[in-house]
């Protein structure tokens, strides 16, 4: 296959990534519209696409096997999220739902209770966490790009709300990962 590739032969595919379609600056929406992609909607969807590869890296390195699987649960949920801003002239099937709101903010408020934090931390003090702070700091732009977006057109409330809770979640997830190992470092005044 590759010595056809290398050749200019053509192969015959059944689906590809590659479609041709936006190689004018341009890409469709899950709705159907096309778009810029430079689209406030675009560089939205983009930015949960970015958060959600940045804690595919996270979760390799965490060490709770409880944090993974809240990990692998808010992923899941991103797709939906994406697919929620990827959509424009038509609802999407699966958006967020206040459901999905109540238990990123019930996951926050069991770490906050386990980790009784009590002043200000200094970040990112085992790989895991700082990974995991990492990916808190991309959950915050993805908001200011959703919050951007609803000015213009007015998003869904679990929408908003799920994305603001998620930047607290990991901010707790990565002081947990850091509790495991004894390396919280709270700030020195």
């Amino acid at each position: 296959m590759l010595d056809n590739i290398l050749t200019n032969k053509k192969e015959r595919y059944i689906v590809s990534i590659s479609t041709k379609t936006g190689d004018k600056g341009e890409t469709s929406l899950w709705s159907g519209e096309r778009v810029s992609k430079d689209d406030i909607r675009v560089e939205a969807y983009g930015t949960i696409d970015e958060l959600n590869s940045f804690l595919s890296e996270a979760n390799y390195y965490l060490k709770s096997h409880e944090v993974k699987k809240i990990i692998n649960e808010v992923q899941n949920n991103l797709f939906k999220v994406a697919g929620e801003l990827a959509s424009k002239s038509k609802t999407y099937k699966y958006p967020i739902q206040e459901e999905d709101v109540l238990k990123i903010t019930n996951y926050v408020h069991v770490f906050e209770n386990r980790l009784n934090l009590n002043s200000f931390v200094i970040p990112g003090r085992t790989v895991q966490s700082a990974k995991l702070d990492i990916c808190r700091t991309i959950a915050r732009r993805a908001e200011r790009r959703i919050i951007s977006l609803d000015k213009k057109e007015q998003l869904s409330e679990p929408l908003k709300k799920y994305v603001n809770r998620l930047s607290d979640l990991l901010f707790v997830l990565a002081r947990f990962e850091e509790y495991i190992e004894d390396k919280i470092e709270f700030k020195k005044w």
